[in-house]
């Protein structure tokens, strides 16, 4: 019985936190002000979409996957919903809150930054690019520093570009079966022993 083929799920939760990244990022440079569009892009495409995608990948036994985008998803909605709730009567949360709270998804960032060195390049750039975005915005909110959360603002825009390419790339090469927009992956000694081993033994 031939193995059912399943899609890739990454390519769609990359998408989505490029493309969110880039909605929130524009308005950090100052292209428009906090609106709906923004609050509604976060609680759905950039979070319920991707802890959708978290939850497949979970499913075709992808533990970096499951973890990155099932996190990222619920980043996106607790995001939405600290800009939401004082709307709705609670208590705003202070720069120095908002600044802990960037400064534990920095750590976290870079951890899965740690993980993408055994993936491929493209996911290196989207994890780094997000860990230095996180840390500049921890440290604008922490020490009120203004310039560094206009570097965080350019940093972002490279990172939804980025998380977006990425995301394209892999839908891209698998419609028309060749390397359209190529995203490195990274060859591994013991794959390369697996490949070699068949043709050692029949020597």
């Amino acid at each position: 019985m031939s193995k059912e083929k399943v899609g890739n799920a990454g390519a769609l939760g990359l998408c989505a936190f490029g493309l969110t990244t880039l909605v929130l990022m524009l308005h950090n440079n100052g292209l428009y002000g906090m609106n709906t569009m923004i609050l509604a892009m976060g609680m759905f495409y950039g979070g319920l979409v991707q802890l959708i995608v978290g939850i497949l990948e979970w499913k075709h036994g992808n533990t970096f996957g499951t973890v990155a985008f099932t996190s990222f998803g619920a980043f996106w909605l607790s995001f939405c919903f600290l800009l939401m709730l004082p709307v709705l009567g609670f208590p705003a949360a202070d720069a120095a809150a908002v600044g802990w709270f960037m400064l534990v998804w920095t750590v976290f960032t870079f951890a899965m930054f740690i993980g993408t060195l055994r993936i491929a390049k493209a996911l290196q750039v989207v994890f780094g690019l997000g860990s230095i975005g996180f840390a500049l915005l921890a440290l604008n909110d922490l020490t009120g520093i203004a310039v560094l959360g206009d570097v965080a603002a350019v940093v972002g825009i490279f990172l939804g570009c980025a998380a977006l390419y990425t995301g394209l790339a892999e839908v891209l090469n698998e419609v028309y079966g060749k390397v359209i927009m190529p995203i490195g992956p990274v060859v591994r000694k013991e794959d390369v022993a697996q490949v070699e081993s068949p043709a050692s033994s029949a020597d």
